[in-house]
């Protein structure tokens, strides 16, 4: 049995009889057959740094990602494989427009350095909330609440070294042509306490494009730590439209509760979605018609299907496995489904040892 199968095993096993289990696998999974092509390591065309996670997500049509800690290359080096040991500053997070070609990317927010820019943080931090620089802020997608305007959301976790304080959102907006956060919302920039509610928009963030809802996924509040309690994967909705009112919000309360306007305060596997499959991306497939999200367990690139993206999930298709670099973490899988719109294939990244690295599947 496979490690990551081998613990799934495990946590089922740990369940009480009687408990109702939502993130078991259900129905068909219709991803059969496929090839798969490693295309190469994601570069930018103007800047240079390593960087981890690059969710993606659209603004009136354009499509762009969202980068983790991005650690910036020594100064003068274009080129990531020609940089210099040692530590050269770096930014928590940061936004890149995506190309053509998924293995080049047009980094944004840039300052001033000479001959080669680095990137400027995209979540601001703000010292009049006692933030500051070391502040983590870990997001997801840009998710588009407003086509005309071209403004969207973005979730994120406010991190102070370990201490998690709490999942909040910003408003993104197109300032000069550049996604730009304008506003954070909350008194002390997050709305969901990290000690009472699940880490929302952490595992994903996803605009759905046959309902015009948000979904935001992410694994439980502090207080349920261990094993296997800490894997489980929780679910919030809200109208595109309406996703800077948190009255709006709607918490999956699980499949025989459905959505409900109480937070949620109840975290079993009755509540959760999904378990164990990390940071990853839902994106609608027209080809197979069902809803696929990207995960990776250990350096396996998986695929699971669903009718909606509340579930219920069905079992995962292997399709890829990375030879980390340099014994490093392999994790996060994305999405580039505007590379190809028919669904017959999908272009897929994850991080490997803070290099994002592409491959493309054909579906037969």
């Amino acid at each position: 049995m496979a490690p990551f199968k081998f613990i799934r095993a495990l946590a089922l096993a740990g369940l009480a009889r009687d408990q109702v289990d939502n993130t078991q696998a259900s129905g068909t999974n219709p991803i059969g057959d496929l090839t798969v092509k490693f295309l190469g390591n994601q570069v930018a065309d103007n800047s240079c740094s390593h960087r981890d996670l690059g969710f993606t997500g659209h603004l009136r049509g354009k499509w762009y990602a969202v980068y983790g800690d991005t650690l910036w290359c020594a100064a003068g080096v274009s080129d990531p494989t020609q940089d210099t040991d040692g530590f050269h500053g770096m930014v928590r997070d940061s936004v890149s427009a995506l190309t053509d070609d998924a293995l080049v990317v047009h980094d944004l927010h840039l300052n001033s350095d000479d001959p080669v820019a680095h990137q400027n943080q995209f979540v601001p931090f703000n010292e009049t909330w006692g933030e500051t620089n070391l502040f983590g802020f870990g997001g997801t997608s840009i998710v588009e609440t407003d086509y005309t305007s071209g403004t969207g959301a973005v979730y994120y976790l406010v991190n102070d070294a370990e201490n998690y304080k709490g999942a909040g959102v910003g408003k993104v907006e197109l300032v000069d042509g550049v996604p730009t956060v304008t506003h954070r919302f909350g008194d002390s920039g997050w709305w969901w306490s990290g000690d009472s509610t699940p880490k929302y928009g952490d595992i994903a963030a996803y605009w759905d494009p046959k309902s015009k809802y948000i979904y935001i996924l992410g694994n439980p509040p502090s207080s349920e730590s261990g094993f296997p309690a800490s894997s489980y994967v929780y679910q919030a909705r809200v109208p595109a439209a309406d996703a800077f009112d948190l009255s709006k919000y709607e918490y999956w309360w699980g499949r025989q509760q459905g959505w409900k306007s109480d937070v949620l305060s109840t975290f079993t596997s009755e509540t959760a979605i999904m378990w164990g499959v990390g940071q990853g991306q839902i994106t609608y497939n027209k080809h197979f018609k069902k809803y696929i999200y990207v995960h990776l367990g250990g350096s396996t690139v998986y695929l699971r299907s669903a009718p909606s993206p509340e579930g219920p999930w069905s079992a995962d298709k292997e399709i890829y496995t990375a030879t980390p670099i340099d014994n490093g973490l392999v994790y996060a899988g994305l999405a580039y489904p505007h590379l190809d719109t028919s669904g017959k294939t999908l272009t897929i990244g994850f991080t490997n040892n803070n290099r994002i690295q592409i491959i493309k599947v054909t579906f037969v």
